[in-house]
C-alpha cells in the first residue's frame, strides 16, 4: 500500500473508460458471488489473483452447486477505489464482496456502499483470534464492523549496504534524526554519483504510498496527533511540525538527493522502487514498507537471492530523537461486503474460507503481512516466512494509525498536493503548509484546532 492511494475522485465518466476491470458486468446470479479486487499495474506482480483463485477452487469444492467470479480491477490504487466506489452504487454493477483500504473504509460507509458485518461476527468463533487495533482498523463511528482485516504492515528505512561501504557510511547505520538521514544522503550523492540517495514518496500520483510511507512518517515523529486531536475532536492547523515535515520532502528534491521529480511524481514509481532501482543497486535509502521483500522471493516479480545480504533495515527515527525515537505507520486492507450485494450471505462464506487459519497463514506469508490474528503471529510458517520478519514486528510497538474518519481520503489528497507543490519547487514548506490549513478548513467545516 500496497498502500495504499487516495483521492481526488476522478470524474465517473473518466474512470469509466480508462479503468480495466476483467468480468465487471451486471450483478450475480443466486449461486455466485462477484470479488472485486485491486490488481497490480505490474503485471509480473499476481500474489492476489493466485491467492483468489486457490480460494475460489476451495470454496466450489466445499460449496457443490456455488461458483466465485473474480473481478479484478487493474488500476492504480486511486483509480481502483473510483471504480469499485461506481460500481457499488448500483445493484446492477455491485460486487458481493470487496477489498477496501482501511483508510478508505469509513469515508466509504458514510456514502451508505458497505453492510455492517456484527451480525455475521457474533457468530463467528474466529474473530476472537483478531488484535484489537486491527478490528478498530474496520470500525466505523456508529460502533459496528464494515470489514475484516487480512493483515497488517509496518515501515522504516532499507538500504543498501554496498552503496553505503562506497560512501564510508557503516553497515549497521542507524540513524537518530532526520538530520543524520539528511547527512547520509549527501554523502552518498558526494561519493557514490549515479546513485539515487534517497527515496521518500511524494506528491499526487502514487497518493496514499506518498501520504502515509512519505509525509505521515515525518510528521508522527515530530509530536503527539499532528493531524488530528481527539481529545478536541478537531483537525490541526497551523502546525510546526507539519511545516518541518514538508520541509524535509523540499529539501530532498531541491538538493538532488531524491529522484528526478519526474520519476518522483510518476504514479507507478512504488513499483519502480521494489523492481528496479533497490535490486539494480540505483537506490541507496527507501522509506518503505514491511512487505518489500515480496517482491524478490517466491516467485517475486524481480529475483534477487543477494537482497538479504546487501540491504540493512533501520527504523525512522522521531525528527530529534525526541521519545520514543523510532515511528512507524501501519495500514491494512479489509474484505467488505457493499450494501446492495445480491448475496451477501455467499460471500461472508467466502470470507470465512479465506480466514480459515491455514489460508490466513498462506495469505500472510505470501503477502509478505504481518500479522493480525494471534494464531497466524505464532504460526512456525510465519515466524520463519521472511528474513526481517521480527524486525518489522518489532515496529508495531511504535506505530501510528491514520485517523479513521470518513473526511480522511479528502485530507489525504490535500496533503499530497501540497507535498507536490514542495517537490517541484512552485512552494515553500510554508506556503504549501498555509494552503493546506486553507483548504482543511473547508474539508472539516471549520472543525480545526491552531496549534
Amino acid at each position: 500500500m500496497r498502500p495504499t492511494a487516495p483521492l481526488l475522485f476522478l470524474a465517473t465518466a473518466l474512470a469509466a473508460s480508462s479503468l480495466t476491470a476483467c468480468g465487471a458486468g451486471s450483478g450475480s446470479s443466486a449461486d455466485t458471488v462477484k470479488v472485486a479486487y485491486n490488481r497490480s499495474t505490474d503485471n509480473n506482480i499476481r500474489f492476489k489473483d493466485q491467492f483468489l483463485q486457490s480460494m475460489k477452487k476451495q470454496f466450489e469444492k466445499d460449496h457443490p452447486g456455488k461458483k466465485v467470479k473474480l473481478v479484478p480491477i487493474q488500476a492504480p490504487d486511486n483509480d481502483y477505489a473510483t471504480k469499485a466506489q461506481q460500481m457499488m452504487r448500483s445493484p446492477k454493477t455491485a460486487p458481493d464482496l470487496v477489498y477496501e483500504d482501511t483508510f478508505r473504509i469509513n469515508s466509504d460507509i458514510k456514502a451508505g456502499y458497505l453492510k455492517p458485518l456484527d451480525d455475521y461476527i457474533g457468530r463467528w468463533a474466529q474473530w476472537s483470534q483478531f488484535a484489537d487495533t486491527a478490528k478498530a482498523a474496520a470500525k466505523a463511528e456508529d460502533g459496528r464492523t464494515y470489514g475484516i482485516p487480512d493483515g497488517t504492515d509496518t515501515r522504516g528505512l532499507w538500504f543498501n549496504k554496498e552503496v553505503f561501504a562506497n560512501a564510508g557510511l557503516p553497515a549497521n547505520w542507524q540513524p537518530k534524526s532526520w538530520a543524520e538521514i539528511l547527512t547520509a544522503a549527501r554523502a552518498i550523492k558526494q561519493k557514490v554519483p549515479g546513485v539515487i540517495p534517497l527515496n521518500v514518496y511524494t506528491g499526487k500520483g502514487v497518493g496514499e504510498a506518498a501520504v502515509m510511507q512519505g509525509f505521515e512518517m515525518l510528521v508522527y515523529g515530530t509530536g503527539a496527533d499532528p493531524l488530528y486531536d481527539p481529545a478536541a475532536k478537531k483537525w490541526v492547523t497551523g502546525s510546526k511540525g507539519f511545516r518541518d515535515a514538508l520541509d524535509f520532502v523540499r529539501t530532498v528534491y531541491a538538493q538532488k538527493l531524491g529522484p528526478d521529480v519526474s520519476d518522483a511524481l510518476d504514479p507507478n514509481v512504488n513499483t519502480r522502487v521494489a523492481t528496479e532501482f533497490l535490486p539494480e543497486g540505483k537506490l541507496a535509502i527507501a522509506l518503505d514498507g514491511s512487505w518489500m521483500g515480496q517482491n524478490w522471493v517466491n516467485k517475486g516479480p524481480k529475483a534477487w537471492p543477494d537482497w538479504e545480504r546487501k540491504l540493512g533495515r533501520a527504523p525512522m527515527p522521531t525528527q530529534n530523537g525526541q521519545a520514543p525515537g523510532k515511528v512507524s505507520m501501519s495500514g491494512g486492507w479489509t474484505w467488505a461486503i457493499p450494501q446492495k450485494s445480491k448475496n451477501a450471505e455467499l460471500a461472508w462464506e467466502f470470507i470465512k474460507t479465506m480466514q480459515a487459519r491455514a489460508n490466513a497463514v498462506e495469505w500472510t506469508i505470501v503477502d509478505a503481512q504481518i500479522a493480525v490474528r494471534k494464531d497466524v503471529a505464532a504460526d512456525p510458517r510465519y515466524l520463519k516466512s521472511m528474513p526481517g520478519i521480527d524486525f518489522f514486528t518489532g515496529l508495531v510497538q511504535y506505530t501510528h494509525y491514520r485517523p479513521a474518519l470518513p473526511v480522511y481520503p479528502q485530507v489525504s489528497s490535500a496533503i499530497g498536493e501540497a507535498m507536490e507543490k514542495v517537490t517541484t519547487g512552485d512552494a515553500s514548506a510554508q506556503d504549501a503548509a498555509k494552503a493546506y490549513d486553507d483548504q482543511l478548513k473547508t474539508i472539516v467545516d471549520g472543525a480545526v484546532v491552531t496549534r
